[in-house]
């Protein structure tokens, strides 16, 4: 690796002062008010991304049965595309942040340039694939007949646009890697807003129906891609996203799989432990299977706020490691908690109360849906803060670069927790075991965390002692 000094040598000093004044934040300024900056910009963008999706299902619910049916087949699709591109964001920005706080920008550019182009090479490869095979794909992904042409037309739209979809996810994770997430946000924030617009112009305007809805998610995307890659050209970001810094290596994916490996797992997983739940409520009746729906909706809506805070604090403690900050890191991660815990108290207590009036509005009168999606939710509240701490934990696992330990907590509230539990609680209790299903998960999960978080607590310890810490 080059050292600092040559790696700045090819930049402007403005750069090179903006490069300062975020090195200084991060490494300087209290930590009780870096994390709000760095994390409030990705908690708006996670909640209205929340919102966009539950407004998207809406407007394509109008559309009828089969419409509706349509989306829920290519939701697969988007989360593989999805689970790519957190595999690649997630494994450079692990990397990046420990460079930036290494003062290491020439190296970090190279990891954020390989990891983009290289995503879009392999999306695009796939995307030709599967265009080819699209009608015998949506049948695979669960279409049926009656539902069939709607799904082959809405996934052509999301085939066309998956370099975008994939483009904007690696490029937002770099930028937030940084420290940069106010970019980030008005990124994903402007393809929202777009998508919303334009779903009732293209749907019941130029009446192009499913495809309509398809279409506006498509180009949303090229949208935010633009917007994505304008810091990098005007000069704006810490690091550089460009063809000059493109440099494949085994090492470099090695060490981007590392980390990127936990996150499109993990991914890749929702679905996974979302078919199977589907299948055990379906079995109870479509009152049920619309109770699960709904209460995940909500849970989703409100865990979206707490997900944000835990990606902001992952740049910064991966910032202090690099920099052999070792006291500043532990800090960052129980700041953190704390601002998890008084978010999950007010949220969780809010939800908690107005859970009937919430579940009531996705329902005429169905009483079954209220009786069973209520019980959800507020038990899920009432675990709320086992279910955050989790993410909080994988989150300084991801910024040290642990891939095992991330890749350990990644999969365990949907794979390691909630598979084997649906299948035994529902075995044992019926439908009240589904209900539980959840919310044990997530107890599970912290069970399983708290030795790991241990352990590096007391390796973070250690190093605090060490000659190479930096205080």
């Amino acid at each position: 690796m080059a050292t600092s000094d040559m790696e700045n040598s090819a930049v402007s000093k403005e750069v090179m002062e903006a490069r300062e004044k975020r090195y200084n934040l991060m490494l300087e300024a209290p930590i009780i008010k870096v994390i709000p900056i760095i994390a409030l910009p990705m908690v708006i963008t996670m909640l209205i991304d929340s919102f966009y999706n539950l407004a998207d299902t809406y407007f394509v619910s109008t559309l009828g049965t089969y419409a509706t049916a349509a989306v829920g087949v290519n939701n697969s699709l988007m989360f593989f595309l999805r689970a790519v591109g957190m595999g690649f964001g997630m494994g450079a920005s692990s990397i990046i942040s420990r460079l930036l706080g290494a003062k290491k920008y020439d190296e970090a550019s190279r990891v954020a340039s390989t990891a983009f182009y290289t995503s879009l090479l392999l999306i695009t490869l796939i995307s030709i694939g599967a265009y080819i095979k699209r009608s015998d794909l949506v049948m695979l992904l669960g279409a049926t007949g009656n539902s069939r042409q709607y799904s082959i037309d809405y996934a052509d739209y999301i085939l066309y646009s998956a370099p975008f979809t994939i483009g904007n996810t690696v490029l937002s994770q770099c930028l937030r890697a940084e420290g940069s997430t106010t970019y980030s946000m008005a990124g994903m924030v402007s393809g929202c807003i777009v998508n919303l617009v334009l779903d009732p112009l293209f749907i019941f305007v130029f009446h192009w129906g499913v495809a309509g809805a398809a279409a506006a998610t498509g180009l949303s995307k090229v949208i935010s891609f633009i917007i994505l890659l304008i810091p990098y050209y005007r000069g704006k970001s810490m690091i550089q996203v460009s063809t000059r810094f493109f440099a494949p290596s085994w090492s470099m994916y090695q060490e981007i799989g590392k980390m990127g490996i936990p996150s499109f797992l993990r991914t890749s997983l929702m679905s996974v432990s979302s078919v199977i739940t589907n299948n055990y409520a379906g079995s109870y009746g479509d009152s049920v299977l619309a109770a699960v729906s709904v209460s995940n909706r909500i849970m989703m809506f409100m865990g979206s706020m707490v997900l944000g805070f835990g990606q902001g604090f992952q740049p910064i403690a991966g910032y202090c490691w690099g920099a052999k900050k070792y006291r500043r890191t532990r800090k960052a991660f129980w700041v953190t908690s704390g601002y998890g815990l008084l978010i999950c108290i007010f949220m969780g207590t809010l939800i908690y109360a107005l859970a009937p009036k919430i579940v009531g509005a996705f329902t005429v009168d169905d009483q079954q849906i209220i009786k069973t999606g209520v019980f959800m939710v507020r038990l899920q509240c009432v675990v709320l803060p086992a279910h955050v701490w989790v993410m909080i934990i994988n989150g300084l696992f991801q910024a040290l670069g642990r891939p095992i330990a991330a890749t350990v907590l990644g999969l365990s509230r949907q794979c390691i927790c909630l598979i084997p539990l649906l299948v035994i609680l529902n075995a044992a209790l019926g439908l009240t075991g589904l209900e539980i299903a959840q919310s044990t998960s997530d107890v599970a999960s912290v069970i399983l965390a708290l030795p790991m978080l241990y352990m590096i607590m007391r390796e973070i310890r250690q190093r605090m002692h060490s000659p190479e810490a930096v205080d």
